[in-house]
């Protein structure tokens, strides 16, 4: 049956709730709970896709509320999800392209257009570059044991790079933390990430410190992004946008024309559907600037659709995907012999609509 003929004829909507261990940076603050929701759809040719979507919005390990990331609540999401939800019933899988283009939740957009990638085999059935694409960067910042260093740069095989959380504690520790990796895995370069932490003055000093041939870039460095330009012209190293890509001010075609801009650190579930993205690689690539995908902490069903839609749009570079070690359980079974079942033991029914819901756990495809 092509997919032109094929409509949905069930939708059913959970919520996870999972602890993290150790606790995960966001930005400055950190999280020890992820929450998010799960989307399963069931076609009248009896096929089941799922998405994973899970803005990056909530509270802190102080009860403080994140800043800097998702613009929308979960609570938003769920209460948009449950208006639009009923409108996919015995429709083409058009509808939830078209929604996801009209929506204005970046997450639901992303999340609704991966889904119509997925049933209509818009994506990669396989990864086709290993090497690249389930290649880990690991994550690391100051605080972190030696031994806990040796075992995530282990990892390391057909990439060089790793990623350090700085601006976080102090210079003098994080300079320290730096060399150490180096003198552990001194063939390694560094993506810097200082999530606005420093001045422009702070800025140059740390990284006058460091080996400049060592740097890929550093991600928002400063705490007043038009400094970000003058790093580059002062010491000739790099830097990349995170947060600026999520900012209603932000003007991408003025980004591609400052000096010294070498990536762009691109966060799906921030930023909207399949489409948008598309768009924004292919202007960014024009310009010979970098677009490397990275997680917003989503479960393993989320980090693993990642992979796919790197491999379909950036497919030479490696993801920023290291940050499911935490997660204390998965959203995903793996089951011998077979695609991965839903884990509905970290899973809260919210709602199902449709025909009725199978007694048993549908394969995704």
């Amino acid at each position: 049956m092509s997919s032109d003929n094929l409509t949905i004829i069930s939708c059913t909507l959970y919520q996870y709730q999972i602890e993290l261990n150790p606790s995960l940076p966001v930005g400055i603050q950190r999280i020890d709970i992820r929450k998010g929701l799960v989307l399963a759809t069931q076609l009248n040719n009896q096929q089941t896709a799922w998405v994973e979507i899970a803005p990056l919005s909530g509270f802190d390990i102080d009860s403080q509320s994140i800043t800097g990331f998702s613009q929308e609540s979960l609570d938003e999401v769920t209460s948009q999800l449950l208006q639009v939800l009923p409108n996919f019933i015995d429709q083409p899988l058009v509808i939830l392209a078209n929604i996801a283009e009209q929506i204005s939740l970046p997450s639901l957009a992303f999340s609704l257009s991966l889904l119509h990638a997925k049933l209509t085999d818009k994506l990669p059935v396989r990864i086709e570059d290993p090497q690249t694409q389930l290649a880990v960067v690991p994550l690391l910042y100051d605080g972190m044991s030696a031994h806990v260093i040796t075992q995530k740069l282990q990892t390391l095989t057909s990439i060089n790079s790793v990623k350090i959380k700085v601006a976080q504690t102090s210079m003098e520790s994080e300079i320290q933390f730096i060399y150490q990796v180096l003198a552990i895995a001194p063939h390694v370069t560094l993506r810097l990430d200082a999530n606005r932490g420093f001045s422009l003055e702070q800025a140059i000093d740390f990284l006058a410190c460091l080996p400049k041939h060592k740097i890929e870039y550093i991600e928002e460095p400063c705490i007043n992004p038009s400094d970000n330009a003058q790093i580059y012209r002062q010491l000739g190293i790099k830097y990349a946008l995170d947060e600026s890509l999520n900012s209603s001010q932000f003007d991408l075609d003025l980004a591609l024309q400052q000096p010294g801009l070498g990536a762009l650190i691109i966060k799906p579930m921030l930023l909207g559907s399949l489409e948008k993205l598309q768009n924004m690689i292919s202007q960014a690539h024009l310009a010979g600037v970098r677009c490397i995908l990275s997680s917003s902490l989503e479960s393993d069903l989320g980090i693993n659709d990642l992979r796919i839609v790197s491999q379909a749009l950036t497919p030479d570079e490696s993801p920023g995907l290291d940050t499911l070690s935490a997660f204390s359980k998965p959203v995903l079974l793996a089951t011998s012999g077979f695609s991965p079942r839903l884990n509905h033991q970290v899973l809260k029914l919210l709602t199902h609509i449709g025909q009725p819901q199978d007694s048993g756990e549908a394969n995704l495809e």
